[in-house]
């Protein structure tokens, strides 16, 4: 996908502040600073419209990225950040999991992981929710630049036996540094973007036939 336009909309803390304008919804999830802003300024090839920080736990609402006026990048808060008080995670935790139940835009879950390491405790966690509510998902480990290019399978040979992934589930090895990754993302997103557009029009005749048989002859 070519991006001609990106823009932040808005910091939600809540599903009053989510825009209602029905534009489908690609949402990322991740532990905190494991580089999910890093990875929509590599997609949309701009540097700093999602802030990065050295500083885990700085994201601390739903960000809002409208991109090409046709749909948004939706940022987690990151979770895992010890940090930040029990109070606050439980907080993020139920705005997160509310927004995965009932919002009916999202079409695409990105969980972001880091391909050095085994996934962790919260990684495993937040995958086997995404395949218990059987949400669409695509498993994104950053920072493969790091790993030499002779210990990649490992690496994701590893972190696939450690999420629990199966034949056909979707991942991708991804480099914000380099770009590794870019298009092979943007070309899942498409498909997951053509669908829902399918599925809209369908919607529609549907609506259109239920009202055409109520109308008097």
């Amino acid at each position: 996908m070519k991006v001609t336009s990106s823009d932040f909309i808005i910091s939600a803390v809540g599903p009053d502040q989510y825009p209602d304008d029905g534009l489908p919804e690609i949402a990322l999830a991740g532990r905190s600073n494991v580089g999910k802003s890093s990875l929509i300024n590599r997609m949309i090839s701009r540097k700093n419209l999602a802030r990065t920080s050295s500083t885990p736990g700085k994201t601390q609402h739903m960000n809002y990225y409208l991109i090409n006026e046709m749909m948004y990048f939706v940022d987690f808060p990151g979770y895992g950040y010890a940090k930040v008080s029990k109070t606050q995670r439980a907080v993020w935790g139920k705005m997160v999991e509310r927004y995965l139940s009932d919002r009916d835009t999202l079409k695409l879950v990105l969980l972001i992981v880091d391909l050095r390491h085994e996934p962790s405790a919260n990684d495993k966690m937040m995958f086997d929710w995404l395949k218990h509510y059987d949400l669409p998902m695509c498993v994104v480990a950053t920072k493969a630049d790091k790993i030499p290019k002779t210990r990649q399978a490992k690496h994701i040979k590893i972190m696939k036996q450690g999420l629990g992934l199966l034949p056909g589930d979707n991942f991708i090895p991804f480099s914000s540094e380099e770009g590794l990754g870019k298009e092979v993302l943007w070309e899942l997103i498409g498909g997951y973007l053509q669908r829902a557009s399918e599925e809209n029009v369908a919607g529609e005749a549907n609506d259109a036939a239920e009202t055409a048989d109520r109308l008097p002859e």
